[in-house]
């Protein structure tokens, strides 16, 4: 079966499999362009030319529905070569040119090594995202196949699904592709323009006092201690959750207790006071450490360190009956608990690294006794809360360093 018709979706749609052979209908809109049916119900935009003195030529472009291209990018595509031709193109470069075109993975692939990796510290999370959301709708479609409304929808699928946040998030990576493709001349237009963003509300969330004690208990209880003084470490220093995934051995000094962070995610180092109950944990890690050991919470995968603890998160949080908390609430926490236990703005950013440009030289200004200080009376509180009793009984780091 052939016939003439103009591309419509519901036409398209209705056409049925046909029971043997290959049903091929030709748009009277484009020229050249043609949809084949196959029994198993397969339909694929292709584009046929007739050229004089030459030999005819199909260029498939690729599959209708179910996630593959739409009758207008099929249209774009065949009027590109269809264009190229016209301007004396030979057949074979106009179809070596479609061929050739970059799907969406191999350009990220040369973002991530151009562009992110050089100059993004947060380069591993592009390609958890990528992996995650992009890779099965996006990665291996053609950029010109690539739209507004695939993208809209990509960003729709994934708010829908409760991550409006992370929704942002991944388009604001597509757009960045392709303001990289832009740039090195592979594509002319971003398929994100336009695209309206979710409404985003900073979150507050941090273990409150009713919580901590039942959040203690679940930890204490936590049969995994890798994940249980991953957790405690968290909670204690404030830390930001890769760099305590990743804390080496040779960052830590216990004689000083501190922790000196080389580079953060603000491109910056950073030490960290070490409050009296982490200086105990890393002793204990410590003294049960492999020789060579290398990191504090080490892991059997390749970057040699815990990378996702989800597992044990999941236990403690369940044993202690909380919703709605995750690892990174745990730096807000010993944030809001120095707030409550009166220390400055100043303080508080210094403590937890805010790359913040108002008050960055009061920060640089600032020497750890204060920020020590304040982190004792934030984690003596939150401790004396979890165990309920008074915050005096919680060891006093300078007293235990005197005494020794």
């Amino acid at each position: 079966m052939s016939e003439r018709i103009t591309f419509t979706k519901e036409r398209l749609d209705a056409i049925k499999a046909p029971s043997a052979g290959r049903t091929v209908v030709h748009d009277t809109k484009t020229h050249g362009l043609s949809l084949r049916v196959t029994p198993a119900g397969a339909k694929t935009f292709s584009l046929f030319r007739r050229v004089k003195g030459g030999d005819p030529f199909r260029v498939t472009l690729g599959r209708y529905g179910g996630g593959g291209i739409t009758i207008d990018q099929a249209r774009r595509m065949a009027a590109s070569i269809n264009s190229k031709a016209a301007e004396g193109v030979s057949v074979a470069d106009a179809r070596r040119a479609h061929r050739d075109e970059r799907t969406f993975a191999e350009l990220f692939s040369e973002y991530l090594e151009r562009h992110a990796k050089p100059q993004k510290r947060s380069w591993k999370e592009d390609r958890q995202r990528f992996e995650q959301y992009l890779a099965a709708p996006l990665g291996k479609k053609k950029l010109s196949a690539i739209n507004r409304a695939i993208v809209g929808n990509l960003h729709s699928t994934i708010t829908n699904a409760g991550h409006s946040t992370v929704a942002n998030r991944v388009v604001a990576l597509v757009s960045s592709v392709y303001g990289r493709a832009i740039e090195w001349g592979l594509v002319e237009s971003n398929p994100v323009k336009g695209i309206r963003r979710n409404k985003e509300r900073s979150r507050d969330r941090f273990l409150q006092s009713d919580e901590l004690p039942r959040f203690l208990q679940a930890l204490a209880a936590e049969p995994n201690d890798v994940v249980r003084d991953y957790v405690m470490l968290s909670l204690l220093t404030g830390a930001r959750r890769d760099n305590v995934l990743s804390m080496r051995w040779k960052e830590v000094s216990l004689p000083r207790a501190e922790w000196r962070i080389p580079l953060t995610k603000d491109g910056t180092p950073q030490t960290i006071p070490l409050m009296a109950e982490a200086v105990i944990i890393l002793e204990r890690r410590k003294q049960a450490a492999a020789v060579n050991g290398i990191f504090v919470f080490p892991g059997a995968g390749k970057t040699g360190h815990l990378v996702e603890p989800k597992g044990g998160w999941r236990r403690i949080l369940s044993r202690a009956g909380i919703e709605d908390l995750r690892i990174h609430d745990l730096r807000r926490s010993l944030g809001s608990w120095q707030a409550k236990t009166g220390a400055s703005l100043a303080i508080i950013g210094k403590s937890l690294n805010h790359k913040n440009t108002q008050t960055t030289a009061i920060y640089a200004r600032l020497d750890l006794d204060p920020v020590r200080d304040a982190m004792e009376r934030a984690t003596n509180a939150m401790l004396a809360a979890g165990a309920k009793r008074p915050a005096g009984q919680i060891v006093d780091l300078k007293r235990r360093r005197a005494k020794s």
